[in-house]
């Protein structure tokens, strides 16, 4: 019986430990991250999960770049986010809590340049995300890319479950803000 507790004392002391490992490498990261000319902090290229796409929006970048950053107000066009509570005003530093998939996020605002550029770290447990989004004006048409990467225990662990999913997410969340967008600037 000792045997059995002892090993079950060294599996929790190794999961925890990894779990704090994780934290550790996301926040050492975000703290001194590679350079980048757009985003304070660029996305994770070490990271075991990574997305990025794109899409067209025939909306004015204004109107694309208020919906995005009216985190708000994002229950209106994401049909996964069920809640959000913003932590002071929309900017560089600002800090805010949100629901989406039945998980709840913990989020920063690294970056936010002026219909250029709109970027946040997040955490929730087992996995840290970096999320990027950039603006382009072109033909009366908005040019949005995002790209994402998540680390952690679990993406680390659960690598092809956390890319298909975080795949089909970004595709979603363009989609979804193409749509409202258009909707909204007609």
């Amino acid at each position: 019986m000792k045997k059995i507790i002892y090993i079950l004392i060294a599996l929790i002391i190794i999961v925890a430990s990894y779990f704090l490992y994780e934290n550790y490498s996301f926040n050492k990261y975000i703290e001194t991250p590679a350079k980048d000319e757009i985003m304070n902090i660029p996305i994770n290229e070490n990271a075991p999960v990574k997305s990025r796409n794109q899409i067209e929006i025939k909306a004015p970048i204004d109107t694309v770049w208020k919906i995005l950053t009216d985190i708000k107000n994002w229950p209106e066009w994401q049909k996964s986010v069920t809640e959000t509570e913003v932590l002071g005003n929309v900017e560089g530093g600002t800090e805010f809590n949100w629901k989406a998939g039945g998980l709840s996020f913990s989020s920063k605002i690294h970056t936010s340049k002026p219909k250029t550029a709109f970027g946040w770290t997040g955490t929730t447990i087992g996995a840290s995300a970096i999320h990027n989004w950039t603006f382009t004006e072109k033909d009366s048409v908005t040019i949005v890319t995002v790209e994402e990467s998540l680390q952690g225990v679990f993406p680390t662990l659960f690598k092809s479950y956390f890319q298909k999913n975080l795949d089909s997410g970004v595709l979603t969340n363009l989609t979804e803000l193409k749509n409202y967008s258009e909707m909204k600037s007609k």
